[in-house]
């Protein structure tokens, strides 16, 4: 079993330094806590039971399983989640999983050695749900992915819907005229947002007389920057004549748009480009990033409400869609293709 001396070890920095970025201490420099948050998920790691974290398993944990390191949204939903915890009697126990991790072995996992009343899963994947979550007995909440047709007596959702909102990205490109467009998304043979997005682009292409062509116009890429700076440059390769692009993460646009700087394309007026999350990223880029933007505060406030409901007064399933809002950006040009 993976402990804690053995992530130390592989990342390069004390087990201090690991335990502060376990507990989510801010003392800790972005690179350490990167690199480190790296390794966690490599492993799939979540710590033993130690005096510190029996003492959490007699008071009233509650845990998160965060997928993917790179997520800039979740990250913004894990921070508002700490600050209304901070304010409760509940403690926090978070644990960084891979984007293409199981995060319901996870959770099995993570029930046995910490013992949380609860758990928060920021992203998910309706098939491990199906197969294992049987084997978890505690009170959950999917955050952003919808769960209302999974049935299950103690899970509930809150999430955005991504289908709708994609479908909102894409509509806005063709609103300015573009008809060349290309996506940069997840696999969605295995990434169920990145599916839900991939339909909502072909609902728009559809509703505007186009086809969408998977193998010239979509180019696939995990969600990070450097995954996504690279899978631009191979849609440029087989799609050179395109001017617009949509990016299933805020992440993935910056990544688009390093790599078309790289090729000398400038953004927006030779190649628009728009982003999913809203971030704060996306707002101080420059360009100011295009974006759809998805509510953090609401749907992280709404999910410890109905996680405490169902802890606390034994509530049923909650399932509710928080709205999502266009942002218009300095990324997208108006052209005329007629």
């Amino acid at each position: 079993m993976v402990t804690i001396k053995d992530i130390a070890r592989e990342s390069g920095y004390s087990v201090s330094t690991v335990s502060r970025v376990l507990n989510n201490r801010n003392d800790v420099s972005p690179d350490a806590r990167k690199k480190i948050e790296e390794v966690v998920a490599k492993f799939n790691f979540v710590p033993n039971n130690n005096a510190k974290h029996l003492k959490q398993n007699n008071s009233k944990a509650i845990g998160v399983l965060v997928k993917g390191i790179s997520n800039m949204l979740f990250a913004s939903v894990v921070e508002e989640i700490q600050r209304m915890i901070e304010k409760t009697e509940y403690t926090l126990v978070v644990s960084y999983l891979d984007e293409d991790a199981d995060e319901v072995e996870q959770a099995i996992l993570l029930c046995r050695e910490r013992k949380p009343l609860g758990l928060l899963f920021l992203g998910g994947n309706p098939e491990y749900f199906h197969r294992e979550f049987s084997g978890v007995d505690v009170p959950c909440v999917l955050v952003t992915n919808r769960a209302n047709e999974m049935h299950f007596e103690n899970l509930s959702s809150v999430a955005t819907d991504d289908i709708a909102a994609a479908r909102c990205a894409v509509d806005q490109l063709f609103v300015a005229g573009h008809r060349r467009i290309g996506i940069l998304g997840g696999d969605f043979d295995k990434s169920y947002t990145s599916h839900q997005r991939f339909l909502g682009c072909e609902q728009s292409f559809s509703e505007h007389g186009a086809v969408l062509d998977v193998e010239h116009c979509y180019e696939k890429a995990r969600f990070s920057f450097g995954s996504a700076c690279r899978a631009m440059k191979r849609l440029i390769g087989k799609f050179p004549d395109v001017t617009a692009v949509f990016a299933m993460s805020d992440v993935m646009a910056i990544g688009a748009i390093r790599a078309l700087r790289d090729l000398g394309y400038r953004v927006p007026e030779d190649v628009s480009v728009i982003g999913f999350d809203g971030t704060s990223l996306a707002e101080y880029y420059n360009p100011k990033l295009a974006t759809i933007k998805q509510q953090h505060q609401t749907l992280a406030n709404r999910s410890i409400e109905i996680l405490f409901g169902q802890i606390e007064l034994k509530k049923e399933p909650i399932h509710e869609i928080v709205p999502f809002e266009f942002v218009n950006g300095e990324s997208i040009r108006v052209i005329d293709e007629r």
